[in-house]
């Protein structure tokens, strides 16, 4: 009779076990802006604030151009404007005169051309005044231009013009992250969002998220913000988007580019064995001792896992009683082989 086999064996019984999902992600900023002029001009004047790693609010005027000719630019399309309105007037009045002497003629009908009473006269007058209207609120809106205000609360990571510089319409002058939120991006398993707490964050509550940089250890908390409604052209996968509102002003600070580690937690699991992640044999079995000291093993996949444990579903014929399961199955183990089974702890 062949000897049994020494096995080092855990004691485990079914279980609630709450899921833990982790990912990992980098912090990027809500906004990522490369700034451009909107009109050209030589800067005059440039915000002290406006510097590499400065922070500045929206509506700050971050640099001034020069400004004359486009004040000349207004002037001139508000005298435009002016004599375009007069012009109207002084054709609205003729207009006015020729309908009188019309009538006055004895004449009966309309006249043969509208000329007569000067109806596309006092139309193109109209539709002057309506052109010289719109070139002063162009002309207003480029002299307003001249100021480059922040569109947002925001770090300017790069400033790359210089007092007296003359830009283009169109130049960039800078980038600019916004300051209100970083977002991380985690791109999770079919596994992963079956242990999510729900599937659309805003009917299933505010996701908390645990956020850890994975240099420093320093921590942060989140929450999810958004589901991403497609999959990854390249991984297949999904992914949640998760928030940390105003991230410049937490302490410590989180910067955009940190590279993160993401935990949340997931729902809660019923009939699970906890056990190490040694246990599951490398063609995906879990090994057990039968009351009668032989092996047996089962296939399964793990429902979650954390840093040290897998958690499995546990089959329906085993859940009566506490069972033997193998700390570290063998590749050469088969089912029925006798074995001595030797407690150990889910330590070893």
């Amino acid at each position: 009779m062949a000897q049994a086999v020494e096995v080092a064996v855990l004691r485990v019984s079914p279980g609630i076990y709450q899921a833990s999902i982790t990912a990992f992600g980098e912090a990027e900023a809500h906004y990522r802006l490369d700034l451009s002029t909107a009109v050209a001009g030589q800067i005059v004047a440039l915000n002290a604030s406006f510097e590499n790693g400065g922070r500045v609010a929206k509506g700050d005027v971050l640099l001034q151009l020069e400004d004359s000719s486009y004040r000349a630019a207004v002037a001139n399309a508000e005298k435009e404007r002016a004599d375009a309105r007069l012009t109207l007037l002084e054709e609205q009045r003729q207009g006015m005169q020729a309908e009188a002497e019309w009538k006055s003629s004895g004449l009966g009908g309309q006249p043969d051309s509208a000329l007569v009473l000067r109806k596309p006269q006092l139309a193109a007058a109209q539709a002057a005044v309506t052109t010289a209207q719109a070139t002063l609120v162009s002309a207003r809106q480029d002299l307003a231009r001249t100021r480059l205000t922040a569109p947002f609360d925001a770090v300017v990571v790069e400033r790359l013009v210089a007092p007296g510089s003359y830009v283009q319409a169109g130049a960039q002058v800078a980038t600019l992250y916004s300051a209100d939120r970083s977002e991380i991006r985690v791109a999770l398993s079919a596994r992963d969002w079956q242990n999510l707490p729900g599937s659309d964050p805003l009917t299933a509550g505010n996701w908390p998220v645990a956020l850890t940089d994975v240099e420093s250890g320093q921590q942060w908390t989140g929450h999810v913000v958004r589901v991403e409604q497609h999959r990854d052209d390249t991984t297949r996968q999904r992914a949640l988007i998760i928030a940390v509102e105003h991230p410049l002003d937490r302490d410590p600070p989180l910067l955009p580019g940190t590279f993160l580690k993401v935990r949340i937690a997931g729902i809660e699991r019923d009939n699970l064995w906890k056990l190490p992640i040694a246990a599951l044999s490398q063609r995906g079995e879990i090994w057990y001792v039968t009351a009668s000291k032989s092996l047996a093993k089962f296939e399964t996949t793990p429902v979650f896992s954390d840093a040290d444990s897998i958690y499995v579903p546990v089959p329906d014929a085993l859940t009566a009683i506490p069972q033997q399961v193998l700390a570290h199955p063998l590749n050469g183990y088969l089912s029925g082989m006798r074995v001595t089974p030797t407690e150990a702890s889910h330590d070893e």
